[in-house]
């Protein structure tokens, strides 16, 4: 058994790093509100311009002309994965980026071992895990989750457009975690540029909502659909921020709430044991103090 200094030291170590995860777990709640806010605050505008692409779309039919809808052979692709700077989130980071390789496995998986598959990392976690797997790595982007608007997010969505129109990339997707609540997220795997003719749930759902409404357009639908492409495209980006940084702090406080919870139960094992190991201790004193007594009578 442990001597009684080592115990005390342990339980002062113990109790140090739950004062540290106590306060990164009030920490997070605070921000998670702000970030919780911001998502459930935007969905509803999303969906609405969803809507709206529908109803023009549906009406205006296929557009040859978009050049956001190019369906071309896969020369070069591209995989964003949104992650976070800081760890100590659960498995918040190693989701998105397992989401991420098995994507590429799972979609892409006869141009593993031809480099046409590169890596982007927003978030210095993911940059890092996808270093050193040694995989195709474009230029990270740290900045963007620590200071995040609309506007850095739009500018971020047009680089990635004007890419896809330079050819540079023939395919972008995305790889996050959607928001559900605080203590649970989705990852989520969405194919960015070209546009899919087919629907995704969330464009089901905004199919459902939309009305058949006859509209007066000015200047024309199809200038319209064409103005509300790139916006729509840039508004899903920033979505897909907002939802990864809400689920990080909800990530991170659900973790730190079950650290501060495991580092309470240790300080009750170890003064349990602290408490056993003293009792020991005096009851040996007691014993040798009885056997010397007696020896001296005797």
């Amino acid at each position: 058994m442990a001597n009684l200094k080592e115990i005390r030291t342990r339980i002062a170590s113990v109790a140090s790093t739950r004062q540290i995860t106590s306060a990164m777990k009030m920490v997070a709640a605070a921000r998670l509100k702000k970030a919780q806010d911001a998502v459930t605050n935007f969905r509803p505008y999303a969906l609405k311009m969803q809507e709206i692409m529908v109803n023009v779309a549906s009406s205006v039919g296929r557009d040859d002309d978009n050049v956001y809808a190019k369906d071309r052979d896969y020369t070069q692709v591209l995989i964003v994965v949104i992650t976070s700077n800081r760890g100590l989130c659960g498995a918040f980071n190693s989701n998105a980026i397992k989401e991420a390789v098995q994507l590429a496995e799972r979609k892409y998986g006869k141009y593993l071992t031809s480099d046409k598959i590169r890596y982007m990392a927003i978030g210095k976690k993911g940059y890092d895990v996808l270093r050193k797997r040694k995989v195709p790595l474009d230029e990270p982007n740290m900045e963007i989750i620590e200071q995040l608007t609309y506007e850095n997010a739009s500018e971020f969505a047009q680089s990635l457009m004007n890419a896809f129109v330079d050819g540079r990339y023939d395919c972008i997707d995305i790889v996050y975690n959607e928001f559900i609540n605080a203590a649970s997220q989705k990852v989520m795997s969405k194919q960015f540029l070209p546009l899919l003719p087919e629907e995704n749930g969330k464009e089901k759902n905004a199919r459902k909502k939309a009305t058949r409404t006859d509209y007066l357009f000015e200047p024309t639908k199809e200038y319209i659909l064409r103005e509300l492409i790139p916006q729509n495209l840039r508004l899903i980006l920033y979505e897909a921020l907002l939802d990864s940084v809400a689920s990080e702090f909800g990530a991170r406080m659900t973790s730190m709430h079950q650290a501060t919870d495991n580092a309470t139960t240790l300080i009750q094992d170890l003064t349990l044991q602290y408490n056993k190991a003293r009792q020991a201790a005096i009851t040996n004193e007691l014993v040798e103090i009885v056997g010397g007594a007696e020896a001296l009578k005797g």
